[in-house]
């Protein structure tokens, strides 16, 4: 194991810890410190004892260079942050995990994500993954990177070509994009047609008043387009309260026009809320589990979404993400 994959296992598990602090800054400056040293040189300074010379690597991390470049390929320090962060799976969450296929919702670098599209894919695949949905996002969202047309369709052809090296795993291509206040999208008809999977959620305005927002959402999810309304309420858990808007409305059109909603599994997010999960299974949604995943590590927290949807009795076979990449897409070119 080289000292660069090392330190990016060692990222992977904190961010599925939902880690943050000293280490976690600690380490991501190491981590680029490592990136940038060339590997003989990080060789001569382990041999001379002067690793902790280097800016930002202290004693876990020089104890993690001198580990991989020892030529384990299982550091001792690495199989301790795995135990120390491994997420626990409660026995009513399993079988909900174990049917997922895939993951239909997460960033990558070319938006606000911290991995490169190849980094997401090989770590869902190693996590069982036959597929994921690339969902980075649409241009209106600047400060999270927002890819405008000649971005989105430079991404679709190195997604194309990824597939090639890939397979038999699928990138599928999609986008979070944006409802915007009026309910209309933020992308162009065109590029919408050409995406397998389009995500829609809002990120503006969110304190709207219901009517409005309700009369928002319900646009939105009735377009031809969106396939899944993403963390329908917006809220940030102990930072942001939940968007007001009608939900017997939205969910009614979301079952109406053939819009899944979202189970959003980040640890910030838990979207929707139990209350509001029980309606949307009450007017016959569609639904699926996602990560939102910024970040590899990201990739695990769908033990999250598989709580809440174990928690609400929701029947596995209402989640889309348990069936086959070409059965989803199926259902997405018919609804």
């Amino acid at each position: 194991m080289t000292p660069v994959a090392a330190f990016e296992r060692a990222m992977h598990y904190l961010d599925r810890a939902h880690a943050s602090g000293f280490k976690v800054k600690a380490f991501a400056q190491a981590i680029e410190t490592v990136r940038a040293t060339p590997l003989d040189e990080l060789e001569r300074r382990n041999a001379a004892g002067t690793l902790k010379e280097l800016p930002g690597i202290g004693d876990a991390s020089a104890r993690l260079i001198r580990e991989a470049l020892s030529g384990d390929e299982h550091p001792a320090y690495l199989a301790k942050l795995d135990a120390e962060t491994a997420l626990e799976v409660p026995d009513a969450a399993r079988p909900y995990l174990e049917a997922l296929r895939g993951d239909c919702h997460m960033h990558s670098r070319w938006s606000d994500g911290g991995a490169t599209i190849e980094a997401m894919a090989r770590t869902a695949m190693s996590l069982g993954h036959e597929y994921i949905v690339l969902t980075d996002h649409s241009p209106r969202l600047t400060i999270a990177h927002g890819l405008n047309r000649d971005r989105l369709v430079s991404q679709l052809d190195d997604v194309a070509v990824l597939n090639i090296d890939l397979a038999p795993f699928r990138i599928l291509t999609g986008m979070e994009v944006d409802i915007l206040e009026d309910g209309l999208l933020d992308l162009d008809d065109d590029l919408l047609e050409r995406l397998d999977v389009v995500v829609a959620s809002v990120h503006s305005k969110l304190k709207m008043d219901a009517p409005e927002m309700t009369a928002r959402m319900m646009r939105a999810v009735a377009s031809p387009h969106v396939d899944i309304l993403g963390h329908c309420t917006g809220r940030m858990i102990d930072k942001r309260p939940p968007s007001k808007f009608d939900p017997d409305y939205v969910f009614a059109a979301c079952a109406a026009y053939g819009t899944a909603v979202e189970i959003n599994s980040r640890v910030e997010r838990m979207d929707p809320p139990p209350e509001l999960l029980d309606i949307a299974v009450q007017h016959g949604c569609m639904f699926t589990i996602d990560t939102d995943a910024h970040a590899t590590g990201q990739l695990e927290w769908l033990v999250h979404g598989c709580t809440i949807a174990a928690d609400g009795e929701l029947p596995i076979d209402r989640i889309l993400n348990t069936r086959s990449a070409d059965d989803l897409l199926a259902w997405t070119q018919a609804a």
